[in-house]
């Protein structure tokens, strides 16, 4: 799988209603995380990665916030903080209105922040737009392979 969407959601319904939408427009593979110490492992190569075959970096990070384990906005953060992860676009995909939310991910390096329409038909029309955006439109940088730092 050389190109890849990595996919953080930590809501069934949510990861299937973007998966959809994502697959329907999209010929990338996908990876689902459902909290963020498994998107950090899969960003990283640590934990259950450790020591296993190198992940491809994504091509694309849709992003949720509120996550178990470790929040999105520390995933985020962490992502920033290293060289091999600073350069992909991170999409903070989440039902979150609080302004500080915002504020914050735009703070800590988020390319876009988009709220979780309800609708469907909105919600599919969203994905195809960001993919369209992000994945053809949008230049993105070469990315390396990702591997334990």
């Amino acid at each position: 799988m050389n190109k890849m969407i990595l996919l953080v959601e930590d809501n069934p319904d949510d990861e299937a209603l973007t998966l959809r939408a994502i697959r329907k427009h999209m010929p990338y593979g996908i990876v689902v995380a459902r909290d963020g110490a498994e998107a950090l492992e899969h960003l990283f190569g640590t934990g259950r990665r450790a020591g296993g075959e190198q992940a491809p970096a994504p091509l694309l990070v849709l992003l949720d916030l509120k996550l178990p384990k470790v929040n999105g906005l520390e995933v985020l953060r962490r992502m920033r903080e290293e060289a091999k992860t600073r350069s992909i676009p991170v999409i903070v995909f989440t039902s979150s209105t609080e302004e500080q939310d915002i504020l914050d991910s735009y703070r800590l390096g988020a390319n876009s922040y988009i709220r979780k329409p309800v609708d469907y038909g909105q919600f599919c029309e969203n994905m195809k737009q960001v993919m369209n955006y992000w994945l053809v439109v949008n230049q993105l940088p070469p990315h390396r392979t990702c591997t334990a730092a």
